[in-house]
């Protein structure tokens, strides 16, 4: 398949991989070229225009860099992240992407394929070093980094744990289904609190593939056959996922969770709300605000096969069409440096990407507030399917989610978004 065919294959399928960012309107694009003192131009872009602390930690790479080198100028633009990824489809079907982008770790394999990016020669002995869930690979080639990754987590106050007499579930002996369920009914039989498990069902993006999955992974199930990529037979709709939807059914019957929570479930959490909230690391900071040393940070139930969290955040890659590709891949090894890892960390409130920029981030590093972050990511994380049909086999997760939720039947729901997803895969040669 040609590279222009993958790349009209990818607009032609832009609905899909909008959905993933959300994505609403077209930003501008950049032109690239000679700058002050005789440098050349690398452009690059990035969806973080509305998040002020990430930016600043990157314009701030991105100032030293230039401070340093006598060949090359980086000049960036920041796109709201609604808007983000429909920029660079456009820019892609003009042919004027910039030299270096950011990407939402899960989109890496759909963009590789369509030649928006280029693989990042050179950095593997760097990239090592980094959290598998950070490192964009596709076909036995990394294309992209990120400085840090997320993780999820149950949330909970250890007054609450006490008060109803729930075990208080630990990374080598997590809370089996029965003892969880048994935990939910608790809560909710003491009438206390209005949602007993708040799973943020509100947020119909990403958050679905990336929250929900991983219980269907601890089940058994997962979103698409990972030996070849080609089918979600029997992986979607077999016994263990059917016994995932019946699961993830029953928290709205049994009165545990709505189909459609609130719009800020942290904030519902701390106004005392909910029991337990099912949230990403960046709600630690708000909750241990709130709370101080009840709050505490507990691993996912074990449903079979073992803990389960989504993998992969934010990452950086380059172009293959940038005018000055080894000024790209020169700003690229420059910024992937332990103390910048450091300073977006902080920035972000996120799990550091190295071993050695965790030292430098207290609260992360060894026996820090929130290092148990860090050792979830390490034991339980798992990356969204690396298929360029990514993209797609989401958008079909979450609506066979939400119907699943909503009181559809959960063999037709899945049967249905199986033949969806092979239909997909087929249609695009299995994206190879």
């Amino acid at each position: 398949m040609s590279k222009r065919f993958r790349q009209l294959t990818a607009l032609t399928s832009a609905a899909a991989l909008a959905f993933t960012l959300s994505a609403c309107s077209k930003g501008g694009t950049s032109s690239q070229g000679n700058v002050a003192d005789g440098k050349q131009e690398v452009t690059m872009w990035t969806h973080n225009a509305g998040n002020e602390e990430e930016l600043a930690a990157i314009e701030q790479i991105v100032a030293d860099y230039n401070a340093q080198s006598d060949k090359y100028q980086v000049t960036m633009q920041a796109f709201p992240q609604a808007s983000y990824n429909q920029s660079v489809v456009a820019a892609a079907s003009s042919n004027s992407l910039p030299c270096i982008m950011d990407i939402d770790g899960p989109n890496v394999p759909n963009w590789a394929w369509a030649g928006y990016l280029a693989p990042l020669e050179g950095m593997d002995d760097t990239l090592n070093k980094f959290l598998p869930t950070t490192v964009g690979r596709y076909e036995d080639k990394i294309y992209s980094y990120g400085y840090y990754d997320v993780a999820l987590s149950i949330i909970t106050r250890k007054s609450i744990l006490d008060e109803f007499g729930i075990r208080t579930p630990t990374v080598d002996k997590p809370w089996t289904r029965d003892e969880f369920t048994d935990a939910l009914a608790k809560v909710k039989a003491s009438g206390k609190y209005a949602v007993p498990f708040d799973i943020n069902t509100a947020d119909q993006g990403e958050w679905y593939p990336y929250a929900y999955s991983p219980y269907l992974q601890s089940f058994g199930g997962d979103l698409i056959n990972r030996s070849k990529f080609e089918s979600a037979e029997g992986a979607l709709n077999g016994p263990e996922a059917l016994e995932w939807a019946k699961w993830m059914r029953s928290l709205v019957t049994e009165g545990y969770t709505p189909a459609n929570a609130g719009s800020d479930p942290t904030q519902d959490f701390i106004n005392g709300k909910s029991a337990f909230l099912w949230m990403g690391s960046w709600a630690a900071q708000p909750t241990e605000e709130a709370f101080g040393d009840d709050v505490i940070f507990l691993p996912p139930p074990d449903f079979g096969k073992g803990p389960k969290i989504g993998g992969g955040s934010w990452q950086w890659g380059m172009s293959p069409s940038c005018p000055a590709p080894e000024g790209a891949l020169d700003y690229m090894k420059f910024a992937a440096q332990d103390k910048y890892v450091a300073s977006v960390s902080v920035a972000t409130r996120n799990i550091p990407a190295t071993d050695a920029a965790t030292a430098e981030v207290p609260a992360f590093a060894e026996g820090g507030k929130y290092s148990i972050f860090r050792e979830f990511s390490k034991k339980y994380a798992v990356l969204r399917p690396e298929t360029a049909g990514y993209p797609f086999i989401a958008t079909e997760f979450t609506k066979a989610t939400q119907d699943i939720l909503n009181g559809g039947d959960p063999k037709k729901i899945l049967d249905q978004t199986v033949a969806n997803i092979d239909a997909n895969q087929k249609a695009n040669g299995f994206f190879k």
